[in-house]
């Protein structure tokens, strides 16, 4: 099985114990909800939604019991959103602003001499990803977008453009028809670190 198919069927795992315990989620005070499987990551409305877009982009990929499980999740999910609208646009918002210091911490690491985050940069992208999903979900109807979150997007790339390199797709190539290198250039090179930059 190849590494693109293996992480996509961990994606769908988490998509489904996400799903399940969403409408619980929603309803809670905690933006960093901890899943009954302790070895997954903590339940939140972006990482569901980076999941689900890529699964739903990529669904030809799956076998089609993992395409009936997707559909299901999807389902379930959106049923937890049924008279919810206030409340998901309220918890959305709250997990961008945090999406969006955790980004804005990632670069301001950049600058730092001693600090590699370059290493890290597959991995540390997906709050990028995260705040995208978001970014696209609250943008649809019936939700409301508090549009001057756009202008600190747009600061925080203009940071990231300062030591970009650009190059190979830092996820797996299978997964490039997901994610134009258009719209998701940040997904398409690495940060140089200080030491490349002086």
């Amino acid at each position: 099985m190849s590494e693109a198919i293996e992480k996509l069927k961990q994606d769908l795992k988490i998509l489904e114990a996400m799903a399940s315990e969403m409408d619980e989620y929603l309803t809670s005070q905690t933006l960093f909800w901890p899943l009954s499987d302790s070895s997954l990551p903590r339940l939140t409305l972006g990482g569901y939604l980076m999941r689900q877009y890529r699964l739903v982009q990529l669904r030809e990929m799956l076998e089609p019991d993992d395409q009936l499980r997707l559909d299901a999740a999807i389902e379930q999910f959106n049923e937890a959103l049924t008279e919810k609208v206030v409340r998901f646009e309220q918890r959305a918002h709250e997990e961008l602003h945090a999406r969006l210091r955790q980004w804005s911490e990632y670069l301001r690491d950049l600058s730092k001499e001693s600090f590699a985050a370059g290493d890290f940069y597959p991995s540390a992208v997906q709050t990028r990803a995260m705040i995208r999903a978001l970014v696209d979900k609250l943008k649809m109807p019936p939700y409301e977008f508090d549009e001057r979150v756009l202008t600190e997007i747009e600061a925080y790339d203009r940071a990231l453009r300062n030591y970009w390199r650009p190059g190979d797709f830092v996820w797996p190539d299978e997964w490039q028809p997901a994610y134009p290198q258009r719209d998701y250039w940040w997904l398409y090179g690495q940060p140089r670190t200080h030491s490349q930059t002086s």
